[in-house]
């Protein structure tokens, strides 16, 4: 948790196997801060930890997802010099190659490293490290209001929170280049023509066919198995050859087959009934896939 022991700039609740974190500074459209850092951290630490957690859902609260970084400090909001040092990112996250680590990275790869499936649920605007906090979700969904815009060549720095990695991967070298170059905001439609998301729906149907596909997971799927193949669809997105998935694929497949889930499973399928998994993803096979995301180096 933060240090005071309280959510103050999201919302975190578990319903029914489902966990949702809402963004919630809506008198600032969701502007990102290092407080709504700590939290974001603080609330998937918290999921990782809990058995009873099968699929997350962000969303923001009013009428933005997240409107990019707080700019309430005017021109020297980007600027670190002279700040307190307990201030500093460093201070609370560590540096990476000599200097402190971005915020928006440090959101983005603690969703990226999460043992359970994220879905995005993107309402209104979605900028800056608003967007870029996206792109490690495994599904991206837009009410048909949502804007998009990687907007950071026009604020004079560069895309964040890792998405030189992500966003190419995600949309394609093209249209990343596109997007970042240009720094425009787009709409919801361009978004899904470009497959940053993966539907647009009406505004008022977008919570609901967030929760609705994360049930389907909650209801039906053993969470080792979810949380293994997570992180090897997205490790094996850096690998050099398929014959990397292939040997990965070839480890997960004996030591998952041997055991309950896997027992329950087909036995489920031909009685015809709901499985039962009796396997935990906090205990059961955690080390299948080599750490995803892997740590910084400190120092």
């Amino acid at each position: 948790m933060p240090d005071d022991g309280a959510y103050t700039e999201i919302e975190y609740s578990v319903t029914d196997g489902i966990a949702t974190i809402v963004l919630d500074r809506p008198d600032r459209m969701n502007a990102f801060t290092g407080r709504m850092c700590d939290e974001l951290v603080a609330a998937c630490d918290a999921i990782d930890a809990d058995d009873a957690v099968r699929a997350l859902v962000v969303t923001g609260r009013g009428r933005a997802f997240c409107a990019g970084a707080d700019l309430g400090e005017g021109g020297s909001t980007f600027d670190d010099r002279g700040r307190d040092p307990s201030e500093t990112k460093a201070a609370r996250y560590g540096e990476v190659g000599g200097v402190g680590r971005d915020r928006g990275g440090v959101v983005a790869l603690r969703f990226a490293a999460l043992q359970v499936p994220v879905i995005g649920a993107i309402n209104g605007a979605a900028v800056g490290v608003g967007a870029t906090m996206t792109l490690p979700m495994d599904v991206r969904l837009a009410g048909a209001s949502a804007r998009f815009g990687f907007v950071f060549a026009r604020r004079g720095i560069v895309p964040e929170a890792a998405s030189s990695w992500f966003l190419p991967r995600v949309v394609g070298i093209s249209r990343a280049m596109e997007w970042a170059m240009t720094g425009r905001v787009f709409d919801a439609a361009e978004a899904l023509e470009g497959r940053l998301v993966a539907r647009v729906v009406p505004d008022e149907a977008l919570l609901d066919t967030a929760y609705g596909l994360a049930r389907e997971v909650a209801e039906n799927t053993s969470s080792v198995s979810v949380a293994v193949t997570r992180h090897m669809m997205w490790s094996m997105l850096s690998a050099a050859s398929p014959w990397e998935a292939h040997a990965l694929d070839s480890r997960a497949i004996v030591e998952l087959g041997r055991d309950a889930d896997a027992a329950e499973g087909v036995t489920a399928f031909l009685e015809k009934r709901a499985p039962r998994f009796p396997l935990r993803r906090t205990r059961d096979h955690t080390d299948l896939v080599p750490e995803w995301p892997a740590r910084p180096h400190e120092g």
